[in-house]
């Protein structure tokens, strides 16, 4: 199997002049190579490859950076819905116990209902015939006949 041939990047040239060395001791470079030396944020001189600036024009300076109304309005209503939800979570974690209790007072409101419902009719029932010094109970009997499929029903009443 063939080998990768290796690669050798460049070594970049950097220099670090002494306190006491002046800029005018730095190597002179071809004009219009597009290679000058640069100062790195740390302080460091090096040569790199610059775009140069047409003579007599002045950089423009960079527009100001606006930002949009409504990645303003984004950033502001996250932390407040997602303090929401927390908010809830909380207050649901808090609420839990009294709905609990809350669904047992209203099983034994569900059987209050049914006994109350029930007593009633538990008291006609047993009232009957006169057991308990109420009245007799009236019986009423009806015989309905008619003739025919489409024919006039006729009835008598009894009353005992």
């Amino acid at each position: 199997m063939p080998r990768e041939p290796a690669v050798h990047l460049p070594t970049p040239i950097t220099w670090n002049p002494a306190p006491n060395h002046h800029a005018a001791s730095m190597p002179a470079l071809p004009s219009g190579s597009g290679i000058s030396w640069v100062t790195l944020p740390d302080g460091t001189r090096t040569l790199a490859y610059t775009h140069p600036a047409p003579i007599g024009v002045a950089p423009t300076p960079a527009p100001p950076v606006t930002v949009p109304t409504w990645a303003k309005t984004t950033a502001l209503l996250a932390p407040t819905v997602g303090g929401g939800i927390g908010a809830a979570g909380i207050g649901i974690s808090y609420a839990a116990p009294g709905v609990l209790a809350m669904a047992e007072a209203l099983w034994a409101l569900v059987a209050l209902i049914a006994a109350g419902t029930a007593l009633p009719l538990i008291l006609r029932t047993g009232r009957g015939r006169g057991g308990r010094g109420g009245a007799p109970v009236q019986h009423i009997t009806q015989n309905i006949s008619a003739t025919g499929l489409f024919g006039r029903a006729t009835g008598t009443l009894n009353n005992r």
